[in-house]
């Protein structure tokens, strides 16, 4: 059998399921053998075929495709990269939803789920349903589930997929991840647009080098079709070479500088921005409730991916104004003891960004919380204390998801990258205390806050679990904060 013949057969018997987990294969399945970063599917190919499965595709044509295996009853169909391979399946089991979806991505480390967010409202806004797939929720308006992957497998894809459609929506957006593109589990999907917003120093544990990790961004913009967009940030170092690699047309945007879809901005404030919105020699307001200018960027991502999708100006303006938060992301945590906000950031580059929006809107100490996880990408521990001491006033070093590394080292990695005779602005030595526990940090955060101080408990943002070895502990800093801020209050 060859693999298209496969693809055919999967379309038309709807009880054959494809599986990349041999252990999740039964009787007359497809199991598609993947070499992953950790471990290699074709070492599973006995326990799939034991487990009932009938179709076995694969990339090892040496061992799995000779006459004698071919004589144990299996069908064994030999592909050049068997992931691209269980896209296509995956799909074609579902009906093929992704050409029955508009399907926008965006990418970069870091804003991709503030853009699809924003992408999202945009299209809600304007009356359509639409699907998300993001880091913090897995959305098919119909039903929303809890995310366990920034981008999820190819198979969650397809079933997500068929699930908007089965809710009547037209669009889909995802963020794709390094990991998600390089594992080709968008490998089936034509994006009729993809965004790129930045890229810093992140994952370097799994690409090794940064400029194998911005090869995997790239990659996104290569398979883009010539009828598609790319939506790229003109202020991003690594623009020209995402543009060199792409067949799409090409959207730029820039804050406050000539591009196809810029952002004058009005006010900004602890409440908020407003900025003039332009494309095309048209303007029309934008008024969001989230601050700092890389959100005001995010805003231009989103507002490019709507354009590509076919949206006017002003509807794009509304709906960019209609979002009053993302969770987690620079979020406030309402209440009039402290002014505490929570933030996903967990690279140098977002920390910053996040700092360096409170730090002007900050009238007296800006306190910050943070820690990095644990069997992540080491380099940037001490980039971010380095990071923090450029914009914090008072800094609590404590634990984030140590997973199985040691916390105390995670932690001596840290303040590794602090300089003792760094001064912060107004000439003050900066504080530092080590408290490894969490809540307690939080507690000592909001304890010591006076009126007309900021606290930024960074790096876990919407995530209401803390991993600890390999035990997944429900913890949320947004519930810890009101805890002790209805105490203080």
């Amino acid at each position: 059998m060859i693999f298209n013949e496969l693809i055919k057969l999967v379309s038309k018997n709807k009880s054959m399921r494809i599986c990349i987990d041999s252990r999740c294969a039964g009787n007359g399945d497809v199991f598609v053998a993947i070499k992953g970063s950790d471990s290699d599917g074709h070492d599973f190919i006995n326990q799939a075929i034991e487990n009932g499965a009938k179709y076995i595709v694969c990339q090892n044509k040496e061992q799995w495709a000779s006459d004698e295996r071919q004589a144990t009853g299996n069908e064994f169909i030999v592909v050049e990269n068997s992931a691209i391979a269980a896209a296509k399946l995956a799909q074609a089991a579902k009906n093929n939803p992704a050409l029955k979806l508009i399907n926008l991505a965006v990418t970069g480390t870091n804003g991709k789920t503030t853009v699809a967010y924003l992408t999202r409202s945009v299209i809600e806004t304007a009356g359509e349903k639409c699907g998300l797939l993001s880091t913090i929720t897995y959305d098919t308006a119909g039903e929303s589930f809890e995310s366990n992957l920034t981008t999820p497998s190819c198979l969650t894809i397809a079933e997500k997929q068929s699930q908007m459609l089965q809710a009547g929506a037209k669009y889909m957006v995802i963020e794709a991840s390094s990991h998600g593109i390089c594992q080709n589990r968008l490998a089936a999907i034509d994006f009729k647009a993809a965004a790129f917003t930045n890229l810093a120093s992140d994952h370097l544990d799994y690409h090794k080098t940064q400029k194998e990790y911005l090869s995997a961004k790239i990659k996104l913009f290569e398979q883009l079709s010539a009828d598609a967009t790319a939506v790229i940030n003109k202020q991003s170092p690594q623009a020209e070479q995402i543009a060199k690699k792409t067949k799409a047309k090409i959207l730029w945007y820039a804050v406050d500088e000539k591009a196809d879809i810029t952002a004058q901005i009005k006010s900004a404030d602890i409440t908020g921005t407003t900025f003039a919105l332009e494309y095309a020699g048209k303007s029309a307001t934008v008024k969001t409730p989230l601050s700092g200018m890389y959100n005001v960027s995010n805003h231009l991502a989103a507002a490019g991916l709507c354009i590509a999708a076919g949206f006017d100006l002003k509807t794009i303006a509304v709906g960019l104004s209609a979002l009053k938060n993302v969770p987690g992301r620079l979020e406030k945590v309402e209440s009039k003891a402290a002014n505490v906000f929570i933030d996903y950031a967990h690279t140098a580059d977002g920390l910053e960004k996040v700092l360096s929006t409170l730090k002007p809107l900050c009238q007296a100490k800006l306190i910050l919380v943070f820690g990095c996880g644990g069997d992540r990408d080491k380099t940037k521990r001490p980039q971010m204390a380095k990071t923090a001491e450029k914009f914090a006033d008072f800094i609590i070093v404590t634990n984030d998801n140590p997973r199985t590394e040691n916390a105390k080292k995670i932690i001596d990695e840290i303040i590794a990258g602090f300089n003792k005779s760094r001064t912060t602005s107004n000439e003050q030595l900066v504080t530092k205390l080590i408290e490894p526990d969490r809540k307690q940090a939080i507690e000592s955060a909001i304890k010591s806050a006076d009126k007309n101080d900021i606290v930024l408990i960074a790096g876990k943002g919407h995530e209401n679990y803390q991993i600890i070895g390999k035990e997944k502990l429900h913890f949320s800093d947004k519930e810890i904060a009101l805890e002790f801020l209805n105490k203080k209050q």
